[in-house]
């Protein structure tokens, strides 16, 4: 079996979660808006993971919308609140994830204006470059709370400060964030946030945007009514259940499994400057078990392969951009040269890695490394 490397892309689904999950896949079959007893277990089952998913986030159940993921969730806040704001003015990191980024484009080719939130070299979010934004009326501002691929954490609790006192509604993508680090919606500030079952030891499928009661959303999808008439559609049900599990197991992991990734980390990093690499995102809070590195000279996409052939799972950016053969668009808004930036590797580890299987890793980037510069010496 190859050593997965690439967390951050998805998680492996937890025994415990894929049991709760079971009776919703077999025998409690029902639709949770019907009125008989099988649709009733499963309107219970539904509300019951709405409990958990709030709790898992310090939000109270009638918060939580679910959907299908987190880029549901995402375009959910975005459209949704641009069909409700006056003001059409919309500021994003230009460090986000296609699925905010996209859709406040989207806004632009409706008209709205679309200001880019500056990163310095760390990744990290430029509040003056906010505050001078925020001179103009502003509806929404979106900043995620942990990058999917650098792992920089962003200063969201001082951004929505700025964003709420400029009369803007603050979103935050909190995927890559829970089961990872504390998440508080209440602490951090924020209108709304997105998050996503899959990350963090759930299924596939099933996600959620928990927004503050007071704002009020246009929904993108019309229909039954359902999730209070914010998303409609039948419940996935199944998911929806292990997404609540899966939430409800954070608090009791959290802590161990965050120093245990911390120590992985520090140690890969520690290992990859041995090797010459350089890691992205130093110098500023990351997620403990997030890596973004590169070996000038060498494409992450070639490295990607051939650690796969030695049996590492690793990434070369975002799972969601896997198809592009263009160079990290985080990278790039750090001010990362285009041409290191295609070197770019991701490794995010997970509770089940070990401290062998960064060492085994490491070495076996090694013996790439030395085989592929071999190869190009020989050409030239």
């Amino acid at each position: 079996m190859p050593i997965y490397l690439d967390h951050n892309a998805t998680t492996p689904l937890d025994p415990a979660v894929l049991e709760a999950m079971l009776p919703f896949l077999r025998e409690q079959h029902g639709n949770a808006s019907s009125r008989h007893e099988p649709g009733t277990v499963a309107r219970r089952a539904v509300e019951r993971a709405r409990e958990q998913v709030a709790a898992a986030v310090g939000a109270q159940a009638s918060q939580v919308v679910f959907t299908s993921g987190g880029t549901e969730a995402n375009n959910l806040f975005v459209k949704g609140a641009a069909g409700m704001r006056r003001v059409q003015q919309a500021i994003v990191g230009a460090a986000e994830h296609p699925c905010v980024i996209e859709p406040v484009r989207d806004l632009a080719r409706g008209g709205w204006t679309v200001r880019e939130l500056a990163a310095d070299a760390r990744g990290v979010y430029d509040l003056r470059d906010l505050d001078r934004a925020l001179a103009s009326s502003t509806g929404l501002v979106c900043a995620m709370l942990a990058h999917n691929e650098t792992g920089v954490l962003q200063p969201v609790a001082d951004l929505a400060q700025r964003a709420r006192a400029a009369g803007a509604w603050m979103h935050a993508d909190a995927v890559q964030a829970l089961g990872k680090i504390p998440v508080d919606i209440v602490a951090l500030g924020v209108h709304s946030m997105s998050l996503s079952a899959h990350k963090l030891g759930g299924p596939k499928g099933a996600g959620a945007l928990v927004l503050d009661k007071r704002i009020e959303l246009r929904p993108l999808l019309h229909g039954g009514g359902h999730e209070s008439g914010m998303r409609s559609g039948t419940e996935n049900v199944p998911a929806i259940v292990g997404f609540g599990a899966a939430c409800e197991r954070v608090p009791s992991r959290l802590a161990a499994q965050e120093r245990h990734c911390r120590a992985l980390r520090d140690d890969l990093d520690a290992r990859l400057r041995a090797l010459g690499a350089v890691v992205f995102g130093e110098g500023a809070a990351r997620l403990p078990n997030t890596t973004f590195f590169a070996i000038e000279g060498l494409d992450g996409e070639t490295l990607v392969i051939e650690l796969d052939r030695a049996g590492y799972c690793v990434a070369s950016g975002s799972a969601c951009s896997s198809h592009s053969t263009e160079p990290s668009a985080t990278l790039l808004a750090m001010g990362v040269d285009p041409a290191l930036a295609r070197c770019a590797v991701r490794v995010s580890l997970g509770p089940e890695n070990t401290a062998g299987q960064v060492a085994g890793f490491t070495q076996a980037l090694g013996a790439v490394v030395g085989r592929l510069r071999s190869l190009a010496a020989m050409v030239a």
